[in-house]
């Protein structure tokens, strides 16, 4: 791993070691796009992103599809700092999702509580079909008894931060994606 310096909004420098650069993250995008363009063909797909973390990877991702796309949010909540609360889901800005093949992108997929429930509320809503895209796994992290159907890059079981990921609200525009040592954590 890279070791670089980042400056946050008070200018304060905050060491982080780069996970995946730039060009990785592109060509992992790139082919996680080939393998939903390869699934769904031609078929429409409605695309729901999880906010916020998924924001710059949905950006990313379809510009690569090749099917007619609806695209829409459901935005969640359950980490404060590193530790996970209580999970609310506000499903408001999501698209009709009644017989329409869906395709639900998030960030990470690390317990997969999050994801679980937001597929399960998505279940309800009656999709012809529904998968699941993540960026990131981290590997052995998981308590739920499925996996996410695309899944772009398998990390260790570090806590990361740039493309979209966040510490307390800091490091999402990191074009990279990095780790925060543990010294970092409780700084930002």
């Amino acid at each position: 791993m890279v070791r670089r310096r980042c400056y946050t909004k008070l200018e304060k420098k905050v060491p982080v070691k780069t996970l995946l650069d730039e060009s990785q993250l592109n060509n992992g995008v790139e082919k996680l796009a080939q393998s939903i363009n390869e699934t769904y063909g031609d078929r429409p797909l409605t695309i729901v992103g999880v906010l916020t973390g998924s924001v710059v990877l949905m950006a990313d991702l379809i510009r690569k599809l090749k099917m007619p796309l609806r695209v829409g949010v459901v935005q969640t909540s359950s980490y404060q700092g590193t530790e996970r609360g209580a999970l609310t889901i506000n499903s408001d800005m999501m698209l009709d999702i009644t017989d329409r093949d869906v395709l639900l992108i998030d960030d990470i997929f690390d317990t997969g509580h999050t994801l679980q429930e937001v597929r399960d509320l998505m279940q309800r809503l009656g999709p012809t079909s529904l998968k699941s895209a993540v960026l990131l796994c981290k590997t052995g992290c998981q308590k739920v008894d499925w996996m996410p159907e695309f899944v772009a890059f398998d990390i260790p079981d570090e806590f990361v931060v740039g493309y979209g990921l966040d510490y307390n609200g800091e490091y999402r525009n990191l074009p990279f994606l990095a780790c925060l040592e543990p010294e970092d954590l409780g700084e930002a």
